[in-house]
């Protein structure tokens, strides 16, 4: 994926690479989500967002250790990364599940699922995935 943004293949790839505000980093995004956060030169740094598209669906996992990141621990430490007004993003290949809706209501001040739409042409019908939205409106 970096090597895609900054070779401008995905939109807003040259904007996402010429801001000075955004750093790549070839990390594992769980480990650093269980440490000290995501900015290897700045620990305990808080972002504005954090958007994921990592795993297939909060239950339907790449590998089974990435399960406590998706626990009500896993968002608290999250959260803790995201500073005041702060958005957490997450795609999923499925329709938002209510379980981990009540996870993120129970951790986060304002959440929303939303489920979006389009064109399979591999699969020839429509397809329906969903997005997580979940905000921080105050500090801890």
């Amino acid at each position: 994926m970096i090597d895609w943004h900054q070779r401008e293949l995905v939109p807003n790839g040259t904007l996402l690479s010429e801001d000075a505000r955004c750093r790549y980093y070839h990390q594992d995004f769980f480990a650093l989500a269980r440490g000290d956060g995501f900015d290897p030169d700045d620990p305990g740094h808080p972002f504005d967002a954090i958007l994921l598209d990592i795993d297939h669906t909060p239950d339907a996992l790449l590998n089974p250790s990435h399960a406590d990141f998706y626990s009500e621990e896993g968002m608290m430490r999250l959260r803790a990364f995201l500073r005041p007004g702060g958005v957490f993003g997450l795609w999923s290949n499925d329709v938002p599940d209510k379980g981990f809706l009540a996870i993120l209501s129970s951790v986060f001040d304002q959440v929303d699922g939303h489920v979006v739409e389009f064109e399979n042409p591999i699969q020839d019908k429509t397809a329906a995935n969903g997005v997580y939205v979940a905000k921080v409106e105050k500090g801890p």
